[in-house]
């Protein structure tokens, strides 16, 4: 089958012959440029879209191809219910044409390895030399009933729960992290506001968080854990660890033998995190892409994944972005650039906000031993202190505030 290029939406977008990108002069006559397509526009995508251009820079023709043409951290959408503001969505088109990137609002839905194409929703075909996936998971509801926190568009339903406490028309609320592959850090981060707002509101309510965890996000270290657990104590909330939750039907929280440990008024929990389909491309047992220490999908020489997509069991976008910068290492150094590609070694780092303000949490994830600095602090581990600790998206973004107010 033929295949032809996909039409950027910006007239010259990632051509060689653009006047200038960031300062950058560009001129026409430059060598023929690698042509890499990422596949996904969130912070896996824009972080390696801003690695590879520089490490790479003219070297590499950059196309990134999203359904989305707004971007906005989901990190930042629990304190929108809660009357903080809502997080900024930035112009992906734009961010594109700003660094030297064709963009492509469509959705990567077929790979052919062997041609090195690809196919999209709309039927469009294209050729790559590099391939990236950033495209993430897809994000379901664990349970039939009850409120599921995915992001900005649950926001008005995790508003007009803090507005049913504030009314009295609700007096107990569950907040469950189902068993499965899942991110836990935003329900302890809604709990925790919500017992801060019952507080100050001086309402009596009853609030209760379950979780398969061992230990409350005990994923970051043992020391962590630990002020977490004086954190949801001192706040009021009874936690209920080690316990798989099955159902929830007509407020009753079910564990897997049938057993009704818990009726709550409320029910807020987590996604399922399940793996995108993307045909082509191989996948482990749960639908998921493995990769090896450099990002690129085994058994496949032009393609690469980060974030979401893959069987890394840490589902995190600061995990993504660090995915992102060893893949995007890796397709700078096959472009020619002189990079030395660094194997993604994981730092697991978060800013947890209690309602009081924000404490950070690291910890390493792999096996090496682990140094003695401290793993929880009520100062950032990373600058600018962004939401998600990302190499080069986080100072972008961080630019395009104080260029903004500037």
């Amino acid at each position: 089958m033929r295949s032809h290029d996909l039409a950027p939406t910006s007239p010259e977008c990632g051509r060689a012959d653009a006047t200038s990108v960031r300062g950058r002069r560009v001129t026409r006559g430059a060598p023929r440029r690698h042509r890499v397509l990422i596949a996904g526009g969130g912070v896996g995508g824009l972080e390696a879209m801003l690695a590879l251009r520089d490490l790479a820079g003219d070297r590499v023709a950059i196309t990134i191809l999203s359904p989305d043409a707004q971007f906005s951290l989901r990190a930042q959408s629990v304190h929108d219910a809660f009357g903080g503001p809502a997080p900024r969505s930035y112009d992906l088109p734009d961010v594109c044409v700003e660094h030297d990137t064709a963009y492509v609002r469509d959705a990567l839905v077929h790979i052919a390895q062997q041609e090195h194409w690809v196919t999209t929703r709309s039927g469009r075909q294209t050729s790559y030399e590099s391939l990236l996936v950033t495209v993430g998971a897809r994000r379901q509801p664990a349970f039939f009933s009850g409120a599921t926190l995915r992001g900005p568009q649950d926001t008005e339903a995790m508003h007009g729960l803090i507005q049913d406490l504030e009314g009295g028309y609700c007096q107990s609320v569950a907040f469950i992290v189902p068993p499965g592959v899942t991110w836990p850090l935003p329900l302890y981060e809604l709990a925790l506001m919500t017992a801060e707002r019952a507080y100050s509101q001086c309402l009596d309510v009853a609030l209760t968080l379950i979780t398969p965890e061992e230990k409350p996000l005990g994923v970051f270290g043992a020391p962590a854990s630990e002020v977490v657990c004086h954190l949801l104590q001192e706040s009021g909330i009874t936690v209920r660890t080690a316990t798989n939750v099955a159902e929830v039907r007509n407020g009753y929280v079910l564990v897997r033998n049938g057993d009704a440990i818990l009726r709550a008024q409320r029910v807020v929990a987590v996604p399922i995190l399940e793996a995108p389909v993307i045909r082509g491309l191989l996948t482990d047992a749960a639908g998921f892409v493995p990769v090896d220490e450099h990002g690129q999908v085994r058994g496949a020489s032009r393609i690469w994944a980060a974030g979401d997509a893959t069987s890394f069991p840490l589902k995190q976008a600061g995990i993504a972005a660090q995915q992102a910068d060893a893949a995007a290492q890796s397709i700078a150094a096959r472009a020619g650039a002189a990079v030395v590609a660094k194997p993604f070694r994981p730092t697991l780092r978060a800013g947890l906000n209690t309602g009081r303000g924000v404490i950070y949490l690291r910890e390493t994830v792999t096996g090496e031993a682990r140094d003695s600095n401290p793993t929880v602090s009520s100062r950032a581990f990373w600058s600018p202190p962004s939401k998600v600790a990302a190499a080069y998206l986080s100072s972008y973004l961080d630019e395009v505030e104080r260029r903004s107010t500037g």
